[in-house]
């Protein structure tokens, strides 16, 4: 079974990102959604694995010690991050994992990962991303304009990213990210273990063994 690739999945608040990968999970078999780890207590509804991995402060910390993150903050006084083993296990699956993270947290994860795709979701235009933010119904006024402000920022680091997705339409959205992953892993440099296998049959072959 060939190793999966890591997704990393960023982009502006009110992109769609979490629909999309609703949507994507739903239509494809090969995704796994990356769990985050977090400190924080769980909420209402919530189950450990599931939505998160809850951990006592001492046990992530622990785990920062072993180097058992891809990446990780603290917010709001508790840690969240990706524990690395559970990654590891769902690649070596051959499950193509989605890391839905925000700029910062994806230049930590390329140096771990400088073979991982990265992917940026965006609205077709500014106008768009605050009317699906206002259409929300969730936020205030206020709320929507440091959003805005936060996409400003964002903005300067898109050009760190492989792909632009722009998010206009759900389904062909979903077949392009797919599409994209599909032609990702036809890259050399992801398929450097079937290759190698290839170069040592043909050198078997050209022996005449």
């Amino acid at each position: 079974m060939s190793r999966g690739i890591l997704i990393v999945l960023s982009g502006f608040s009110g992109a769609g990102k979490g629909t999309l990968m609703k949507e994507l999970m739903k239509t494809y078999d090969n995704y796994a959604l990356s769990i985050s780890m977090t400190t924080r207590a769980p909420r209402q509804g919530e189950q450990d694995g599931r939505e998160y991995f809850f951990s006592t402060r001492e046990k992530f910390e622990e785990k920062i010690a072993q180097n058992g993150l891809i990446e990780y903050a603290e917010y709001c006084g508790n840690y969240y991050g990706t524990p690395r083993d559970y990654v590891e296990t769902k690649l070596n699956a051959g499950m193509d994992v989605i890391l839905e993270i925000e700029i910062q947290g994806m230049r930590k994860v390329k140096k771990m990962f400088p073979d991982m795709l990265s992917l940026f979701v965006t609205p077709p235009d500014a106008a768009e991303l605050a009317r699906r933010l206002r259409g929300r119904g969730t936020e205030t006024e206020e709320s929507v304009m440091k959003r805005l402000n936060t996409a400003v920022l964002e903005a300067e680091g898109v050009e760190d990213y492989e792909y632009i997705v722009v998010n206009d339409d759900l389904k062909r959205c979903v077949e392009e990210i797919h599409g994209i992953v599909r032609a990702a892993k036809r890259k050399p440099v992801r398929n450097e273990e079937f290759i190698n296998s290839i170069r040592a049959g043909l050198k078997v072959l050209a022996k005449g063994e």
